[in-house]
């Protein structure tokens, strides 16, 4: 199978892979750039554990085409940090005890990290909506929702 260059923005920097035709995204993630942190749950895109924003919107990488990226800018949960401190909804995540397993969290980040860039004050009922797409097996959806309300009240009371 003929392969295909691709360029596009990983986490604010610039990349170019070559990738096989009709190759999807997580592939394309974890194989060619080495990011694990999108995970591989069904292939099927029912359960948002390879979640990650393109150009700030939530998709799921696994059913998504490689080759639809050129050009734009892929977030995914590694790149939520800078430095030695983590983002704010990782933090939370950690106090809120929202993360069990861990595999699920990778893709909770970047959906609700998604919607906090839209809407920094969601209600619960938004960060449900928000999440929904993502199944959780472990930890229970409680302890999640807590969490992304909390970084959400965080980056609110640093506003203000």
């Amino acid at each position: 199978m003929p392969k295909t260059a691709l360029q596009f923005r990983h986490n604010g920097r610039e990349v170019a892979v070559f990738v096989d035709g009709g190759a999807n995204l997580l592939s394309a993630l974890r194989d060619e750039i080495g990011d694990l942190s999108p995970k591989f749950g069904c292939g099927q895109g029912g359960c948002g554990a390879c979640t990650v924003l393109i150009d700030g919107e939530p998709v799921l990488s696994c059913i998504t085409l490689a080759e639809l990226v050129a050009g734009k800018s892929i977030a995914t949960a590694d790149g939520l940090k800078t430095g030695p401190e983590l983002h704010p909804l990782q933090a939370a995540f950690m106090e809120h005890f929202a993360a069990q397993c861990g595999y699920c969290t990778p893709g909770m980040l970047m959906a609700a990290k998604a919607l906090l860039d839209r809407n920094p004050s969601p209600s619960r009922i938004e960060v449900v909506e928000a999440i929904s797409g993502n199944i959780c097996r472990c930890t229970g959806y409680e302890p999640i929702i807590n969490a992304i309300l909390a970084a959400a009240a965080r980056a609110t009371e640093r506003r203000a």
